[in-house]
């Protein structure tokens, strides 16, 4: 793939939309590069979340326990708070073929940050966005129960 590829694919992915060319250039070259085989684990349950991912090519299965899996392929972030703060892997991440993916650690994403103070005060809009959805679908379910 080349550089235009990488900047596409990245573009395509939550949150890297809100990054201008010269930011997703910094990513695409700084970013760690890994290439899985089929049946190749990315990581398991419970590993420390040290960045997220970006599928180049492939599919990853997440095996959430308890939960169907959940096949992500190009373009997918894989460890949306990873990106930001370090934690734990809530699944098991397999390669399903081939794939090609990219690793975005805090400490590159807090770079591109602050070299793109545009990107992060949209990337900061549209979290604070989403909590504000997620706390009022919250309140739906509790309501919902609470008339039980």
């Amino acid at each position: 793939m080349g550089l235009d590829d990488d900047i596409a694919i990245l573009a395509a992915a939550p949150v890297f939309g809100f990054l201008d060319r010269d930011a997703l250039r910094l990513l695409s070259f700084a970013a760690e590069r890994r290439e899985l085989r089929a049946g190749d684990r990315l990581f398991g349950r419970g590993e420390p979340a040290d960045g997220g991912f970006v599928v180049m090519s492939g599919t990853i299965r997440l095996e959430p326990k308890g939960s169907e899996p959940v096949r992500a392929s190009r373009s997918a972030l894989i460890g949306h708070l990873a990106l930001f703060v370090r934690g734990e892997r809530p699944c098991d991440a397999v390669a399903e073929g081939p794939c090609e993916l990219v690793r975005i650690t805090p400490t590159l994403m807090r770079r591109v940050l602050e070299e793109f103070p545009s990107a992060a005060q949209a990337i900061h809009d549209a979290m604070a966005l989403d909590l504000v959805t997620f706390t009022d679908d919250l309140d739906r379910v509790r309501a919902k129960f609470g008339d039980a």
